[in-house]
C-alpha cells in the first residue's frame, strides 16, 4: 500500500494577548506568507497590491494576467517595472498574491504597504527628555530654586535610553489602565495632566483623595508628585511642554506625603490607606517613590492587599547610595519581597548608576534613567533670603539685645552683641522679629539654622504672626520651633539645630517671623540665627523642573508597566514585571548591583514573548 507523508495535528490551548513581534525574533516562531493587520492598525492598503513582472512579459501580456484576476490597473511604476493594482469587490488580499505569485510571468507580488512617520511628539521640550531619546544633547536647566542639577555625563551617550520610540508606533495610549501616585498629590490642572487624570466620578472630582488633610483634594503643594505623575504622563503630540511614557493616561493622584511637616512628611496609616484607595478604586499600577528605613508590617500587608488584587507595586531603590541588601541600611518598600513589587535604581545619561542611587543584588531589580529628568511641577518656586540688615526690630528688657554681624563669612543674627565670646543678661526677655509679604503664595517654609546655648533655667523660641508685629506679644504665640530649654543638654555645652516649619499659616502681606531668647538667673553663651530663608510655592498650571533621584526613575518604569497592561488587557502582575525585567537591556554598571543586571527596554517588553503554556501534541500516522 502507498504510504502518505505523516501529518502532525497541533491542538494549541487558547494564547493570551496580541502579540507583537521584532525582525529578531521571526526564527522563533512560524509566520503567514503576509501579515495579518489588526482592523485597527492597518500595515497596507486593503484591495491593493503591487505586482512586479519579469522582463521577458510584454505589456500587453501583464495587461492581460491582470485582466485574468478581473483586477485594474491603477499605474506602471517605473523603471523598477513594478505595476499597482487594485482587487475586485470581495477578493481576498492572501488569495489574490498567491495566484500572481504563481503565474510564471510574475517576479514578485505583496501588499500595497503603508509607512508613518515614527512616533515622535510635537511637544516644545521633548529634545530635553533625554531617557526617552539620548542623542548625546546637552540637558538646560529647567530649574526651580534651591534644585541643583546632577553634574556627572552631561552630555551623556547617545542611545542610551528606554527605546521608546518604536514602541509609540505601538501604543500611546495607556488610558485604560489606571496609574496610582500615591506621593505628595498632582496638581491636577497642570496643563500636561489636566486631560490626563482620573475620572473618580462626583465621590472624586479632583481625580483623587488627600489622606494628609483627609479631604477629596489631593492637591500638590510641593511638586515631587506632580513631576512623578508628568514623567508616568505627561500628555505627549500636544504641543505642550514634555511628554510622558504614555501619552495618554489615567493617573489617579494620592496623597500620603505631608510636605509641609518636615519632620513627619508622611505615616504608615497614610501610605497604607493610600494603597488601599488605590486598589479598591481599581488602579492597576501604584508608583511610590519615597522610602523608610523601618520594617514596616503594615506596609507590608498593604502591599500584599495589592498583591491579591493583581496590582503592579513601582518603587524607588533610594537616594543615600549604600547598598539596601545591607541589614543595616534597608530601604523600605524597596526591601519588601513581595512578587508584585518592583524596585528601581537610577541611571545616569550614560547609563551609569547614579552616584546617588542606591542598589542591592537581593532588593533593587532594574535601573532607569533617574538623573537631569525634566517633568512638570505643581507651580512657581520662589526664595526669600535674609541678611538680617534690614528691617528686624528688636526689643529687650536688660543688657544688649539681639544684634547682627558677619562671622565667619555667614550674615548671623545673635544675642549678645559679642557672640560667642560674651555672655548673655541675666533675667532677660530679648526678642527679634520682621515682616515678610507672603500674600501671593499658597504654601511657604521657614528654613533656617541657630546656634544655641542657654542654661536650663532659660528658653529659646521661633514664632509667627500673620498678623504683623510682635509675634511673641501675644497670650498664645504661634510657636514654629520651641521653645526648648536646654537642660536635655551638658552645661556650656552649645546646641546647633536646623530649623523647618512650615509657615503656610501666615500668608499674609505682614507675616512675622520671631525669635525670642528669654534667660534666667545665670548667664551662658546666647544664641545665634544663620541661613535664613523662606521657600514659597505659588501654584499654576505651567511650571517644569528637573530633578534627579530614584523617585524619578521610579515612574519611568511605572509607566512602562501601565502601556504594558493597556497594550496587553489579559496580562497578570506577573507578566508585566516578567516582560519588564527579562526583556531588559544588559548593563555594565548595574550587574551585581540589581538582580537582573539590566536598565529597561520599552520595545524589548512590548515584543517579549512569553513561553506559552497549555500546549499538547498529538501524532498520527497515516499508512
Amino acid at each position: 500500500m502507498k504510504k502518505s507523508l505523516p501529518s502532525i495535528a497541533i491542538a494549541i490551548a487558547t494564547l493570551i494577548g496580541a502579540i507583537l513581534i521584532l525582525p529578531h525574533q521571526l526564527s522563533a516562531v512560524a509566520l503567514a506568507p503576509d501579515p495579518v493587520i489588526s482592523a485597527a492598525t492597518p500595515q497596507y492598503v486593503e484591495g491593493e497590491v503591487l505586482v512586479k513582472f519579469k522582463p521577458s512579459a510584454s505589456l500587453p501580456e501583464r495587461h492581460a494576467t491582470i485582466a485574468s484576476h478581473q483586477n485594474a490597473l491603477l499605474a506602471e511604476l517605473p523603471p523598477q517595472g513594478w505595476t499597482h493594482v487594485m482587487l475586485a469587490t470581495g477578493q481576498r488580499m492572501a488569495e489574490t498574491l498567491t495566484a500572481y505569485r504563481s503565474n510564471p510571468d510574475v517576479e514578485y507580488a505583496q501588499p500595497n504597504y503603508i509607512y508613518h512617520a515614527t512616533a515622535v511628539p510635537n511637544d516644545p521640550q521633548y529634545r530635553q527628555l533625554w531617557a526617552l531619546k539620548n542623542s548625546g544633547q546637552t540637558v538646560t536647566s529647567f530649574l526651580q530654586p534651591g534644585n541643583p542639577m546632577y553634574p556627572y555625563n552631561n552630555p551623556g551617550t547617545s542611545g542610551d535610553d528606554i527605546n521608546i520610540e518604536k514602541g509609540w508606533d505601538h501604543i500611546t495610549d495607556c488610558s485604560s489602565v489606571v496609574v496610582a501616585v500615591i506621593d505628595s498629590g498632582v496638581n491636577y490642572e497642570q496643563e500636561d495632566l489636566a486631560n490626563n487624570m482620573w475620572n473618580g466620578g462626583s465621590a472624586f472630582p479632583f481625580h483623587g483623595y488627600n489622606f494628609v488633610d483627609k479631604d477629596n483634594n489631593p492637591m500638590d503643594l510641593d511638586g515631587h508628585g506632580t513631576h512623578v505623575a508628568g514623567i508616568i504622563g505627561a500628555a505627549g503630540n500636544n504641543a505642550i511642554g514634555t511628554t510622558g511614557v504614555c501619552w495618554k493616561a489615567s493617573i489617579m493622584a494620592v496623597r500620603v506625603l505631608d510636605t509641609k511637616n518636615p519632620s513627619n512628611p508622611a505615616t504608615s496609616a497614610n501610605v497604607l490607606q493610600g494603597v488601599n484607595f488605590a486598589v479598591n478604586h481599581g488602579a492597576k499600577v501604584i508608583n511610590m517613590s519615597l522610602g523608610g528605613e523601618n520594617f514596616d508590617q503594615a506596609f507590608s500587608d498593604s502591599i500584599t492587599i495589592a498583591q491579591n488584587a493583581d496590582v503592579v507595586v513601582v518603587v524607588a531603590a533610594g537616594n543615600k547610595e549604600p547598598n539596601n541588601d545591607n541589614d543595616k541600611t534597608p530601604i523600605y518598600p524597596c526591601n519588601f519581597r513581595h512578587p508584585n513589587l518592583i524596585c528601581v535604581a537610577a541611571l545616569d545619561q550614560s547609563y551609569r548608576l547614579a552616584t546617588f542611587s542606591n542598589y542591592g543584588i537581593i532588593s533593587v531589580d532594574v535601573g532607569a534613567p533617574g538623573t537631569n529628568i525634566l517633568s512638570g511641577w505643581a507651580g512657581a518656586n520662589s526664595r526669600i533670603t535674609d541678611s538680617f540688615t534690614l528691617g528686624w526690630i528688636t526689643t529687650k528688657t536688660t543688657g544688649d539685645g539681639w544684634d547682627s554681624s558677619v562671622l565667619s563669612g555667614k550674615a548671623v543674627l545673635h544675642d549678645p552683641t559679642n557672640w560667642p565670646s560674651g555672655t548673655y543678661a541675666l533675667n532677660t526677655v530679648d526678642r527679634a522679629y520682621k515682616s515678610f509679604n507672603l500674600s501671593s503664595v499658597d504654601v511657604a517654609t521657614l528654613k533656617t539654622s541657630s546656634s544655641v546655648n542657654v542654661t536650663p533655667d532659660g528658653t529659646f523660641a521661633v514664632a509667627m504672626r500673620a498678623a504683623g508685629g510682635d509675634p511673641f506679644s501675644t497670650t498664645n504665640p504661634t510657636y514654629l520651633w520651641g521653645p526648648y530649654y536646654t537642660d536635655k543638654v551638658p552645661a556650656s555645652s552649645e546646641s546647633k539645630w536646623a530649623i523647618s516649619a512650615d509657615i503656610s499659616n501666615c500668608l499674609s502681606s505682614n507675616c512675622t517671623i520671631g525669635f525670642q531668647l528669654k534667660t534666667g538667673a545665670t548667664a551662658d553663651l546666647g544664641a545665634a540665627i544663620y541661613d535664613f530663608a523662606i521657600n514659597a510655592l505659588t501654584l499654576n498650571t505651567t511650571s517644569y523642573n528637573t530633578l534627579m533621584g530614584t523617585s524619578m526613575a521610579s515612574p519611568v518604569v511605572a509607566g512602562l508597566a501601565t502601556m504594558l497592561r493597556a497594550h496587553n488587557p489579559q496580562y497578570t502582575y506577573a507578566d508585566v514585571i516578567n516582560a519588564i525585567e527579562k526583556a531588559g537591556r544588559t548593563t555594565p554598571s548595574l550587574m551585581g548591583k540589581t538582580t537582573t543586571g539590566k536598565a529597561i527596554d520599552v520595545m524589548s517588553s512590548l515584543a517579549f514573548l512569553n513561553t506559552p503554556k497549555g500546549l499538547t501534541a498529538t501524532v498520527t500516522r497515516i499508512e
